[in-house]
């Protein structure tokens, strides 16, 4: 009976928009207000991974990250999250291919040249190489929560937001989410 009653749990996408140089320049490009993307895996945002920077001051040091969104870049960035109802299946799953890459994380590059690529609307797959909506969107495909129309390295964070089983929780400052909400607290919006 286990398969026919598996208990639903949620995975929350977060969208950011931090206003540095960087976000600036691709929101030049984009036009949408939120231009970085990151897989959350619990209500109170401690288990949040993404592709980005490493060095909060170099962006052009990336690859995969665990981000702490309540000190760095986050303190002063808005935000947009949504969440999506998934089995505990599809939970091993995404964490399966996270933990693998976390593991050898010192192989895996942010994909600057495929960030490029995009822009010019051709796919370029790098070996070890993800850009923030690249991944997530590998992620969710991984988790066998949905499959994309397009290659992964055409996904941007505007794509992920309008995926039809997502449900906004919250939009706003980022800090006064994480304020707000005691670590032991979950996030109930």
């Amino acid at each position: 009976m286990k398969g026919i009653f598996m208990e639903r749990k949620k995975i929350y996408l977060l969208f950011t928009d931090t206003g540095s140089m960087l976000t600036k320049m691709i929101k030049l490009y984009t036009k949408k207000p939120y231009n970085h993307a990151s897989i959350v895996f619990d209500e109170q945002l401690m288990e949040v991974y993404s592709f980005g920077r490493k060095k909060p001051r170099n962006p052009f040091v990336g690859g995969f990250v665990y981000e702490d969104v309540r000190q760095g870049l986050f303190i002063n960035a808005r935000c947009a999250i949504y969440s999506c109802n998934v089995t505990e299946d599809q939970i091993e799953k995404m964490r399966s291919f996270i933990n693998k890459i976390e593991k050898e994380k010192h192989l895996y590059r942010y994909n600057l040249l495929g960030l490029i690529s995009f822009i010019i609307n051709k796919p370029l797959h790098r070996k070890n190489a993800y850009f923030c909506s690249e991944f997530v969107a590998r992620v969710l495909n991984e988790g066998e929560l949905l499959s994309f129309q397009k290659p992964h390295a055409l996904i941007s964070p505007y794509d992920l937001q309008n995926i039809e089983a997502l449900k906004l929780e919250y939009e706003g400052q980022l800090a006064h989410l994480c304020t707000d909400l005691p670590k032991e607290y979950s996030m109930v919006i």
